[in-house]
């Protein structure tokens, strides 16, 4: 909510941005936002800004290089002046802070913050990508300074700004560079109060990538409306923390100090315009500017995190039926060796039979009886070798020569010779 205020957007030396003299206006109340073109013409121009960036939409352009702030870091001994307007705490800049890396030399101005009011579906940007807002927006105006002598006459000319905007979003984390100003909001509580300020370097405000960015052609965003801006809006947003950015919301006020009521400086962003003719460039492609969210990278984690879980319990899995199938495989061999007591007594199968050639069997013998001590009798088996070359069985009783039934035994004349055997 806002109180009506005099119109004084940047208040520098020997600078006083207005449209007609003891013109008010206010973002939500008497001359608000859908009243602006009605006292100001400009703010009903065909090129306004804020806007919505639809990625999609937007051009690429290789001829976009990145952007070179010079002097932002040097900042001397020379203390910033933090100002109270009624609609935005600006910090005035030094002028041999310009921005390089545009069509011209561009003099630092001021810049400014816009924000929200914290509530749940609260916006606090003024520019949006693909129709989302941040919680807040940075300014850093700048001026034509080859072109013109001073803002007063660039603001009114053609090119004669250049603002960049940078995207804040809230995070768990302090931002200690916004707290070279959100620490001294306090005293700057009511409109038209002002205060020096340690100097501080500005870059340290903007985004760690300034090659990645949006440029279209735009206005003011606030009475006059004047459509002379190039505005750059870069793609990486910047993180305060939520305590940061409730000191913004509610510290300061867009009242007076002297006035009765007291009314808390919130909601000073202007809604999306209508792009119309306009063509935003790209300075990156699609692909390489995609960012993802938090919760996009959350989900990617633990989807990650789930996938190495799933893989590991498969690879568990299958060591496990391996190991199974090769045990079952190992007994399997085990139970059909078990089967046969041939393979596990070996020692009780029976000798395999000697087979002895005809020139083996030529060997003489001696045959000894029971009966005949110290008688040999000596014959030759060689005409009696079985077909398949076994030895015929002599142990049995048999008929000699002579007439006497004797139990026959072999014994090789030869000790030890395979297949004999002596009998007695």
């Amino acid at each position: 909510m806002d109180s009506v205020a005099p119109f004084v957007l940047f208040l520098l030396p020997g600078l006083q941005w207005a449209a007609a003299e003891d013109t008010s206006w206010t973002y939500t109340g008497m001359v608000g936002q859908s009243e602006w073109s009605e006292h100001f013409p400009e703010c009903g121009g065909s090129s306004q800004s804020p806007v919505d960036v639809v990625t999609s939409q937007t051009k690429y352009d290789p001829d976009l290089s990145p952007l070179t702030p010079l002097g932002y870091s040097q900042h001397g001994n020379r203390p910033f002046t933090l100002y109270n307007n009624g609609h935005t705490a600006v910090i005035e800049l030094p002028d041999w802070m310009s921005l390089g890396g545009l069509p011209w030399l561009f003099s630092a101005v001021q810049m400014h913050l816009h924000w929200g009011s914290g509530g749940p579906s609260s916006g606090g940007s003024e520019h949006t990508i693909n129709g989302q807002s941040a919680e807040a927006e940075l300014h850093v105006v700048h001026f034509n300074s080859e072109l013109y002598p001073n803002a007063s006459v660039a603001m009114t000319q053609r090119n004669g700004l250049a603002v960049l905007g940078i995207l804040i979003v809230t995070g768990e984390e302090t931002n200690p560079s916004f707290n070279n100003i959100i620490n001294y909001l306090s005293r700057v509580r009511h409109a038209d109060q002002k205060v020096l300020i340690p100097a501080f370097d500005v870059q340290s405000l903007l985004p760690t990538d300034l090659g990645r960015y949006y440029r279209y052609n735009g206005s003011l965003t606030t009475p006059p409306c004047y459509q002379t801006v190039i505005w750059t809006l870069f793609h990486e947003r910047v993180q305060i923390s939520k305590a940061q950015l409730l000191k913004m919301e509610t510290l300061l006020y867009s009242s007076r100090a002297e006035d009765p009521d007291r009314m808390l400086l919130q909601d000073n962003y202007r809604a999306t315009q209508p792009l119309n003719h306009r063509v935003i460039f790209a300075s990156f492609t699609a692909e390489s500017g995609k960012e993802l969210s938090s919760g996009e990278v959350t989900a990617i984690v633990i989807g990650i995190m789930c996938g190495c879980v799933g893989l590991a319990v498969i690879v568990r899995f299958i060591i496990k039926t391996v190991r199974f199938f090769a045990y079952l495989r190992r007994e399997r061999v085990a139970v059909n060796s078990s089967t046969s007591s041939w393979d596990v007594l070996t020692n009780n199968r029976p000798a395999p039979i000697q087979r002895l050639t005809k020139e083996a069997a030529m060997i003489p013998f001696q045959l000894k009886t029971s009966l005949c001590f110290n008688c040999t009798f000596t014959f030759s088996l060689a005409n009696n070798i079985n077909s398949d070359g076994t030895i015929p069985d002599v142990t049995n009783l048999e008929r000699v020569p002579s007439g006497f039934w004797v139990g026959l035994g072999l014994a090789s004349a030869r000790e030890g010779h395979p297949g004999l055997g002596t009998g007695h």
